[in-house]
């Protein structure tokens, strides 16, 4: 039987992709790039299947589509759904797990390496002729950092930690994991488990790999980045709100960091005056750690399958099946 399925914000899985979603079939795809808060409810109207990346999906949005059925959302986190008012309603939650984490596991060691060596620099100053004019053959704008033997520290082992984590080890570095639940140990040492106190406190690089919780809001903050060591680094690749910008470019001005790279902020996109963009040993790259056409086309793959197994009344990756009824 034919379903109404509406992309309501696919711009970024279409940019530089042919368009991923089905034009021919049974059922009535309507596609939009974007959709401000005020048109949402208008253009969800009649769905069964909602594909959503951004767009907040509250009790009261769902209240207003009696033909929501199901929520396909095109990423990992769903923080954006309330999964238990979807659930109540008998609305199936579904998202894209492990679509990208060769992707974002690459990325993190590009913002970790640029703080270390600061290549680009150096080929900006190459370019503008300080090499021919140094005298000698080799000159360095920053100090050189090598990783290995060093300590590396993860929050959060799930695929992605668990990944970032081997490359680490690949590198050299000892690794430290604070897991939110059990989970087997990799078979690599120096590794251990640690609480995430003695993470903040021993790690000469922290990166940070949870989900966006009412318990990890705000859980780099003025309290935990006093617990760890001058100098060393912070990545973020996970959800902005995890860290609290404003003690994020205190601690670097104040040199309790030495570094700090994200991918993602509190506020997307950030305003001029975020304390981030003008903090001193800084990167910041634009949400895009996850946006290989590798990974792009992950994600329409597996957000095409998970509408085929609702369809058939099997469906995956679900996140909200503890509240369904």
């Amino acid at each position: 039987m034919a379903m109404k399925i509406t992309v309501l914000d696919g711009r970024t899985l279409q940019t530089g992709l042919a368009f991923p979603w089905p034009v021919d079939g049974p059922d009535e795809w309507t596609c939009h790039e974007s959709s401000a808060p005020e048109e949402v409810r208008e253009r969800a109207a009649g769905a069964e299947v909602l594909v959503i990346n951004k767009v907040v999906m509250d009790a009261a949005l769902m209240d207003a589509l009696p033909d929501l059925r199901c929520i396909a959302v095109t990423a990992a986190g769903t923080n954006v759904v309330d999964g238990r008012a979807a659930g109540e309603r008998g609305i199936v939650v579904c998202n894209t797990p492990a679509y990208g984490t060769d992707a974002v596991a690459q990325h993190v060691f590009a913002l970790l390496l640029e703080l270390c060596r600061r290549t680009s620099l150096h080929d900006e100053s190459v370019r503008r002729g300080d090499w021919g004019r140094c005298g000698d053959f080799c000159y360095s704008l920053t100090p050189q950092v090598e990783l290995t033997g060093k300590t590396f520290g993860v929050f959060g082992f799930g695929n992605l930690g668990r990944r970032v984590a081997e490359i680490a080890h690949a590198f050299g570095m000892n690794v430290l994991a604070c897991a939110h639940r059990p989970v087997p140990a990799p078979g690599y040492e120096p590794f251990s488990f640690v609480s995430k106190e003695e993470l903040f406190r021993r790690a000469d690089v922290l990166s940070l790999h949870c989900p966006l919780t009412e318990e990890t809001r705000g859980l780099v903050c003025r309290e935990t980045l006093s617990l760890m060591k001058p100098g060393s680094i912070l990545i973020n690749t996970a959800r902005g709100p995890v860290v609290r910008g404003k003690d994020v470019a205190e601690a670097l001005r104040g040199g309790r960091l030495g570094g700090f790279a994200a991918d993602v902020l509190e506020q997307e996109p950030p305003s001029m005056d975020d304390p981030l963009l003008s903090a001193p040993h800084t990167l910041i790259t634009p949400h895009l750690a996850w946006m290989t056409d590798g990974a792009r086309r992950n994600i329409v793959s597996i957000t095409l399958e998970n509408i085929r197994r609702y369809k058939e009344g099997d469906p995956q990756n679900v996140v909200n099946r503890e509240w369904l009824r």
